[in-house]
């Protein structure tokens, strides 16, 4: 059964550039949040297997995003996306619940990689 992924970017050209590598590969992308409030939102709604979700986004940010998922589901998989390559926010995303970070720009291999160690 293909798994559902919610994609969480405010760059619009970012969520479908992942949405394609995830659809191409079997995976079925639930839904998509241009902000943290909204990846929130979508969570509740949707309740996907996975979260690809960037770190620097308008209205509420990556990780305070993670933070409010975690609370809601302690159980979430979701995995943290960022072009800074800044590690205070990887170690910060990983200590709070992130399996994996992504670093932009964006290698398919490395998202699938990533996609597969936590939903197979």
């Amino acid at each position: 059964m293909a798994k559902n992924i919610l994609v969480c970017d405010d760059a619009a050209f970012m969520r479908m550039m992942i949405k394609d590598i995830l659809t191409k590969n079997g995976y079925n992308v639930a839904g998509e949040a241009e902000n943290g409030a909204k990846a929130v939102e979508k969570y509740k709604e949707l309740t996907p297997d996975l979260v690809l979700m960037d770190i620097t986004m308008p209205e509420m940010d990556g990780l305070q995003a993670l933070k409010e998922i975690k609370k809601l589901d302690g159980n979430a998989k979701i995995i943290m996306c960022s072009a800074m390559g800044q590690q205070a926010m990887v170690i910060e995303s990983i200590q709070n619940g992130a399996k994996d970070f992504i670093v932009k720009p964006f290698q398919a291999e490395r998202v699938l990689e990533a996609v597969k160690k936590v939903v197979g």
